[in-house]
């Protein structure tokens, strides 16, 4: 059941009457018509589907996505703006969240449900590896992110972008980056470039115990300069039943190779 939400508390901004965005909540509100159709047009949302938007804001994107279908969830941690959202929409279009999406329990949502959203970049990764843990119930997400976190996400072993994020989001996920926003599509500007990128849960099962594979990961990555041979607690005998050079260091290796690792180191040597 949707949290209550409080009457309207407008924060205006001195300098044209629109809400004051946060600082702490890292709020760019997202307000370029040509580039919200653009997400729509990728989004192809239809009715009947299930839509969830995370960080609504001033609500842009959730007015468009409106426009296609006749009911959308929202999750939104402002209250003064999911007070204003709640103002403009029945319950019957739209169901209101009025919390953090890092605390959100995904797992309570219907299946097969479509995740959109403008996410704080503050946020991003920690918020992108919650999203995974509930991959099974999703069909997809499209995300606008900082193009450099985008750019992770996608990134190839042996380059210098890929690492943690990259191992961690591509053992869950087909991943694509769609297309690049710039600063001014969004009030006040962010430092950053940005991109939206789509994410589709893999049909393969995860193969290996999550908690097992995040140490393996997250040990490797923190000794990226380092040989394999070094950053992991593998011995000789390991690295030869996996049929990998020890001598490699962590960006080299692929996702399918940390889930070979992480299923060793899991279930113990035959």
């Amino acid at each position: 059941m949707a949290a209550p939400v409080a009457r309207p508390h407008l924060r205006r901004d001195p300098a044209g009457g629109q809400i004051r965005p946060r600082k702490r909540f890292g709020q760019h509100f997202l307000h370029d018509p040509g580039v919200l159709a653009r997400i729509v047009e990728a989004v192809a949302p239809a009715p009947g589907e299930r839509i969830v938007e995370i960080g609504p804001g001033e609500g842009a994107l959730t007015r468009a996505l409106l426009a296609r279908v006749p009911h959308l969830t929202a999750i939104e941690i402002d209250r003064d703006l999911a007070a204003r959202l709640a103002a403009e929409f029945s319950s019957e279009r739209l169901t209101l969240h009025c919390a953090d999406a890092l605390d959100f329990d995904f797992g309570a949502l219907a299946p097969d449900v479509r995740v959109v959203g403008n996410l704080p970049y503050n946020i991003s990764t920690p918020l992108l590896f919650r999203i995974a843990r509930y991959a099974g119930q999703v069909r997809d997400a499209h995300f606008m992110l900082q193009r450099e976190v985008v750019e992770r996400m996608v990134a190839q072993p042996s380059t210098p972008a890929y690492g943690r994020l990259s191992v961690m989001l591509q053992v869950r996920f087909r991943m694509r980056r769609l297309f690049n926003v710039a600063a001014g599509a969004f009030r006040p500007p962010p430092k950053v470039a940005s991109a939206l990128v789509r994410l589709e849960p893999l049909a393969t099962p995860l193969a290996c115990d999550e908690t097992v594979l995040a140490v393996v990961v997250r040990r490797a990555f923190s000794a990226r300069r380092k040989t394999l041979r070094n950053a992991l607690a593998l011995e000789a005998g390991d690295f030869e039943a996996l049929e990998i050079e020890p001598g490699l260091r962590p960006e080299n290796l692929s996702p399918a190779d940390y889930v070979r690792i992480a299923v060793r180191m899991g279930l113990g040597k035959p």
